[in-house]
């Protein structure tokens, strides 16, 4: 399983998108009140129910960062000259043998999605506490 990551209108993957399982959306409090970014949210979403992708929206894209190893506790001397930290409001993950599920993990989330759609909620959420 690979996680690759969308940005706002590029799309960086090296795989063959055919085998995206599942779109994370991540958004705090101050990003929904980003009209773009909401209609970008808007176009994804559609995309990935015409692709059968499942999505899932997830709260606090700082604690996605630091659960997916991305961001570190460095102190503000570290921050001065490092690198823009990556976007993380859309993270496409993949499944290179999508017909087999070997991550437990991943078919578990899945079946969460599929749960949530049953019961009409198209869009789960995760709401992701800080630490």
């Amino acid at each position: 399983m690979t996680l690759e990551e969308f940005s706002a209108g590029e799309q960086k993957t090296e795989s063959d998108p055919d085998n995206v399982v599942l779109c994370l959306l991540a958004a705090d409090e101050d990003d929904d009140r980003d009209v773009a970014l909401q209609i970008h949210f808007t176009l994804i979403q559609a995309f990935c129910c015409e692709n059968d992708i499942n999505i899932l929206r997830v709260s606090n894209p700082g604690r996605l960062a630091e659960l997916l190893l991305l961001e570190t506790d460095a102190g503000p001397e570290a921050s001065e000259g490092a690198e823009q930290p990556p976007d993380l409001h859309c993270v496409l993950v993949t499944n290179p043998h999508s017909s087999q599920w070997k991550d437990p993990a991943l078919s578990q989330l899945i079946c969460f999605c599929r749960e949530s759609r049953y019961m009409d909620q198209w869009v789960p959420v995760i709401n992701l506490p800080e630490r």
